[in-house]
């Protein structure tokens, strides 16, 4: 069975990239999509709508290469029996170091089960002018290990930044087996569905991977229900250089959409924001990189939550959006 890995940095596109995918998906194809993420509230799987031929768990709390191999392993192994999908497609956490993912799908448990096809590394041309993001590690290892390179976020990065980009992937040795620009994250299905086994260089896990704290339990962060109304869950977490804030609502807790948008736009460019709101407009999911905010509309209706990844370097006094909230009566 085929697996992809689609990898990338911080806000690179990965998630829209998938998306694109799944529009396109042969109706007669059953995906799983396994989305890891560094923040603790477990916000991915509310980005994606429900349907039944496309199946979407997900791993947050922690890095998918060192913290949450076992959990990938039994999540995997439990996700082929019950659900039996034809094709996986693997998003790591933005800051996740691929190397001990592909250890795990190449060894004994699953080398007779899965073939992990050609690795894709999503890039923001913008993350040229971010001196922080090309000296981290795991940035350039994400890159080094791609088979094939997508370029993403082409409405906001300048003609500069882009050819930026395409050179910075042809300096890599070996040439990547294709670089393509993806127009609103749309990436030809042909390139997943026909991509040949993954050819990944042999690179080991960094030390700062491996020092991570021990992994969370199968369980993971996924709530089975909400917080209670009017008393916000929160949870933080820090490593690899950036520090994660989540939050979480009950569903009856409605916020003004232009006040929330206002509020999380005062946050520092850098950071990292991903949301799922009960508005006055209607659940809506809220996405911003690089400063850059989109809102669409969402199917999600379990809980409102919202996860800001920041780095360490900066710091923010207060994340209270409560001054959002509409009056409970209005819920």
């Amino acid at each position: 069975m085929p697996v992809h890995i689609i990898t990338g940095f911080l806000g690179s596109g990965k998630t829209t990239l998938i998306h694109s995918l799944i529009e396109q998906k042969p109706v007669d194809e059953k995906w799983a999509i396994l989305v890891n993420e560094f923040g603790q509230i477990g916000i991915d799987q509310a980005m994606f709508d429900a349907r039944d031929d496309v199946v979407v768990k997900g791993l947050p709390g922690g890095c998918l290469c060192c913290q949450l191999a076992f959990v990938l392993q039994a999540a995997l192994v439990n996700l082929l029996a019950r659900s039996k999908p034809d094709r996986v497609i693997i998003e790591p956490s933005g800051l996740g170091h691929p190397a001990g993912l592909l250890d795990l799908l190449r060894g004994e448990a699953f080398q007779e089960v899965v073939e992990v096809r050609d690795i894709i590394a999503t890039l923001d041309p913008r993350r040229m002018d971010d001196t922080r993001a090309l000296q981290h590690d795991t940035f350039r290892d994400q890159l080094n290990m791609a088979d094939a390179v997508a370029l993403t976020m082409l409405d906001h990065s300048t003609h500069e930044q882009l050819s930026a980009a395409h050179a910075f992937v042809a300096d890599h040795w070996p040439p990547r087996k294709w670089v393509q620009e993806v127009p609103q994250g749309e990436l030809p299905i042909a390139l997943l569905t026909q991509s040949g086994s993954a050819e990944a260089l042999d690179i080991s896990v960094p030390a700062s991977h491996q020092q991570l704290a021990a992994a969370p339990s199968l369980q993971g962060s996924f709530f089975d229900f909400p917080p209670p109304p009017g008393k916000p869950q929160r949870e933080t977490g820090t490593s690899l250089g950036y520090t994660s804030t989540g939050l979480r609502w009950h569903p009856s807790e409605r916020f003004e959409l232009d006040s929330l948008a206002k509020c999380l736009g005062e946050l520092p460019k850098e950071a990292r924001i991903k949301g799922v709101f009960h508005t006055d407009s209607g659940w809506k999911r809220l996405n911003r990189a690089a400063g850059t905010l989109s809102i669409e509309t969402s199917a999600w209706r379990q809980d409102s939550r919202l996860e800001v990844i920041l780095p360490d370097t900066l710091t923010v006094e207060s994340l209270d959006i409560e001054q959002c909230r509409l009056a409970r009566h209005d819920g």
